[in-house]
């Protein structure tokens, strides 16, 4: 599939983790992605190299989706590179740190409600006003990556991000509900612990290991795993599927 046959999938925070592996098998699976970073764009390279080293379609647009102006540009990039846009991924997120309730700064956790929870909002606004029936647009998919802790709460490590994850899960429903009928379905991925540099990066490089006796399946997932379910939501196989919150958590 040519890059423009292909239908545009935009994914944010798709540099590290969940985000790079979803960039990776949308491609794979004939998307046209354009993968948003905000640093670290060594990193962000490295996905659009793998996908063109593959036979896929990528460009690599830097943005702050906590920027409204940065929002409204890569949406605006993507689609000068590939066309309309057909899938939107809200990926990107930050915790705002481990911490209790009472010790968080208030900094850390405007930071977090900030990305977490207006930029999916905001990108999901652009998207909606291209992809809208109801707007002229042809249809499309969005989906959210939220998180379990928005149903664990993260209790004496982050309430603050899993309050963050449970604003999007709400997010999800009432979206979904309201352009239905205009040929969006809109969705959301909750993973549970999953084997990326998260937790290091957060202080944490032990979590994983010592969390990993209390999930049924007795491991951490992967970030392919999540991915896997990300690219389903984003396709026609999931056509009758809107609203939903996929929890992939080995159990959890």
């Amino acid at each position: 599939m040519s890059s423009g046959d292909a239908r545009l999938v935009i994914v944010t925070g798709g540099s590290r983790g969940i985000g790079a592996a979803v960039a990776r098998l949308a491609a794979v699976r004939g998307y046209a992605v354009a993968v948003n970073y905000l640093q670290n764009q060594r990193a962000a390279l490295r996905v659009v190299e793998q996908i063109e080293s593959s036979g896929g379609s990528a460009v690599l647009i830097q943005g702050d989706v906590a920027q409204e102006a940065d929002i409204v540009r890569l949406f605006k990039e993507a689609e000068e590179a590939f066309g309309p846009v057909y899938g939107l991924v809200n990926n990107a997120g930050i915790t705002g740190g481990f911490s209790r309730v009472e010790d968080i700064q208030t900094k850390n956790l405007i930071d977090a409600l900030v990305t977490n929870i207006a930029g999916p909002i905001l990108c999901s606004r652009e998207a909606v006003r291209r992809m809208s029936t109801r707007n002229g647009g042809l249809g499309g998919s969005i989906v959210n990556i939220s998180s379990l802790a928005a149903r664990t709460g993260g209790a004496g490590e982050w309430v603050h991000y899993a309050a963050t994850k449970g604003a999007v899960n709400s997010f999800t429903v009432g979206l979904a509900r309201e352009v239905a009928v205009e040929g969006i379905r809109v969705n959301a991925v909750a993973p549970g612990l999953i084997d990326t540099d998260l937790h290091a990066s957060n202080g944490a490089p032990d979590r994983l290991r010592e969390l990993s006796p209390a999930i049924p399946v007795r491991r951490p997932g992967r970030a392919e795993e999540i991915a896997e379910g990300v690219v389903w939501l984003l396709s026609d196989a999931a056509s009758y599927t809107t609203g939903a919150i996929l929890e992939i958590g080995g159990g959890r």
